[in-house]
């Protein structure tokens, strides 16, 4: 139990006092009743809003139900101050005592400090990248890969069991272009001169190995056959060699996948048939004519009866087509049935996707709110893209993978850890620019660096301890006085963002904290350079100094664990 549950806990006793004693009526909602650091932290240590909420419903003065609450919870140990604040908000300030027992917690805790059971019983499928297998990773992709990842770890940390998924989508005509792309270098390793690579096909040198083991495993055979009788295989052949490249591609990023589903298995399967049958069942898939396209006149537009979701009847604009008029499945059909097989796994669905789907949201939204009767809890993550920079200028594209920077190219340069943390200090649809000179650079103002920087301080503080010849066999922590407790309440905080996290589906939210936990350590540490003091290890007072690395490697040990959802490693010294 952590801290805030803990003193929910507190909160509810005193509440169900209340009712003992007839001051509050008996089966009020608390649902949204909180407790929480105040905004202002010079108001206490802990807020709660229970008066505020529960008044109105009780039929009594929220001042006056705050001060009845105040009372209960003022005579906890663990309590040293309850104030009253406005119309009725409540401010704990809390014992010295306290906080020192939540510093044991954490050690005793170690790596397992901040994992919660709120996600225990259910299961998430978080399906991520999904990039169409038509070459390696570009920095497109990155983010959503490491926004995904991170998500992924987040909520098996909240107690979640997470299925991992990328859907393969190789049943387009994105793959058709994959083939005779691959065909184009087929001929070329067999000799043909194929000249500059057509419009429209993929340029990417990355093509040229399939074409010589395509003309390795069938010689000429394919040269001049007609496409019908090589595009399926090609194609083939084709996705599943880069399927190879962009595997190889997210392991660099330390990503990798429970399962890879396939559009082309799914439709062979005939799952679209069997989601199209159950809607139709249900009345949400009708046939019908969608209305002409703005702009264009009766003239122009061609009527077309085609089987239509009723996606309106779910807060979209109108209602979609699943197939299109040649009996083919549309994008929005394909994506249907594959959510429909989803959730028969999974008890909440999480798709992230790059910001340019923003306008389909709604309709696969409203089809999985219909497919599950609402009982599937499904969110959509928008990612912006990632703007790549050099000192401030956009970088020039990659000839050798076509027309794109590799992902591979980008984790060489500057490491994986770079990669991810950087990928995760903004809000996934907030746009990014990723520069490639300020995301290693030894400042505060780069957060990769600051939050390694502050590990790296705690973990030198051992040594130093060993070469001065402290050894902390045994720590009294009421050596720590008010100002070293300070961090200690900052670091408390750590399962409760782990769980308004998740629950938010925002890893980015981790890191946010990270940062400011390295900040207010590096703060405490520099206090120190001027104050002899307040160092965090003295040589001649071993007693204070065993109580400072406890408390400082309880802020590493949370570093480590918010860096371990991230996927980063937390360094031991910075080169």
């Amino acid at each position: 139990m952590t801290l805030y549950t803990r003193f929910a806990a507190h909160l509810d006793a005193a509440l169900d006092a209340l009712v003992a004693a007839g001051d509050l009526p008996a089966g009020l909602d608390r649902a949204n009743v909180t407790v929480e650091p105040p905004r202002d932290p010079s108001h206490g240590d802990l807020a709660t809003n229970a008066a505020m909420v529960l008044a109105k419903p009780a039929g009594t003065n929220p001042r006056a139900l705050a001060e009845k609450i105040a009372a209960q919870l003022n005579a906890l140990d663990e309590v040293e101050a309850v104030s009253v604040a406005g119309p009725g908000f409540i401010n704990l300030t809390l014992t010295d005592a306290t906080w020192r027992g939540e510093l044991s917690a954490i050690h005793e805790a170690g790596a397992d400090y901040g994992r919660s059971t709120r996600g225990a019983g259910t299961t998430v499928n978080v399906e991520y990248v999904s990039a169409n297998p038509t070459g390696p990773m570009h920095m497109g992709h990155c983010r959503g890969a490491v926004v995904g990842d991170a998500l992924a770890s987040l909520l098996e940390f909240a107690g979640s069991k997470v299925i991992r998924e990328y859907y393969v989508n190789d049943a387009g005509g994105q793959v058709d272009v994959l083939a005779r792309s691959a065909h184009l270098r087929y001929r070329e390793a067999l000799g043909a001169d194929i000249g500059e690579i057509p419009e429209g096909l993929y340029p990417g040198d990355y093509l040229v190995p399939v074409g010589h083991a395509l003309a390795t495993e069938f010689g000429d055979k394919y040269v001049n056959a007609p496409e019908s009788e090589w595009l399926v295989l090609f194609r083939t052949r084709a996705v599943a060699a880069m399927l190879v490249l962009i595997k190889a591609d997210l392991a660099l990023l330390g990503i990798h996948h429970d399962l890879f589903s396939s559009e082309a298995e799914l439709q062979a399967a005939g799952k679209p048939e069997a989601a199209e049958a159950d809607l139709r069942a249900r009345g949400l898939v009708y046939d019908g004519v969608l209305e002409a396209p703005k702009g264009e006149t009766p003239e122009d537009w061609e009527p077309v009866v085609l089987p239509l979701f009723r996606s309106s009847q779910f807060g979209d604009d109108q209602d979609r087509p699943i197939r299109k008029s040649n009996g083919q499945w549309t994008y929005f059909g394909a994506d249907l049935a594959y959510h429909y097989q989803k959730a028969q796994t999974a008890d909440a669905l999480i798709d992230i996707w790059g910001a340019d789907h923003a306008g389909t949201v709604k309709r696969i939204v409203a089809a999985v709110q219909a497919l599950t009767g609402g009982k599937t809890r499904f969110d959509v993550k928008l990612v912006q893209m990632v703007r790549l920079l050099r000192a401030g200028e956009p970088v020039k594209m990659s000839k050798r993978a076509g027309n794109f920077v590799t992902l591979a190219d980008v984790v060489r340069e500057v490491g994986k850890d770079v990669v991810r943390f950087t990928m995760l200090t903004r809000k996934s649809d907030a746009q990014m620019d990723f520069d490639f000179a300020k995301v290693v650079e030894a400042s505060k103002d780069n957060p990769v660096f600051y939050v390694q920087y502050a590990h790296a301080r705690i973990a030198s503080l051992h040594r130093r301890a060993a070469e001065a010849g402290i050894v902390c066999s045994a720590v009294d922590l009421s050596q720590l006085e008010t100002e070293d407790l300070a961090l200690v309440k900052l670091a408390a905080q750590f399962p409760r963002v782990i769980e308004t996290a998740a629950a938010a589906r925002e890893p980015h939210r981790v890191a946010f904290y990270l940062y400011d936990l390295a900040a207010e350590f590096h703060a405490l540490w520099n206090v120190g350079n001027d104050r002899p003091e307040r160092r965090f290890l003295i040589a001649d007072n071993p007693a204070i100094t065993c109580a400072r690395l406890f408390l400082a490697d309880a802020i590493g040990q949370i570093i480590r664990n918010g860096l371990g959802i991230m996927g980063v490693q937390a360094v031991q010294e910075m080169n």
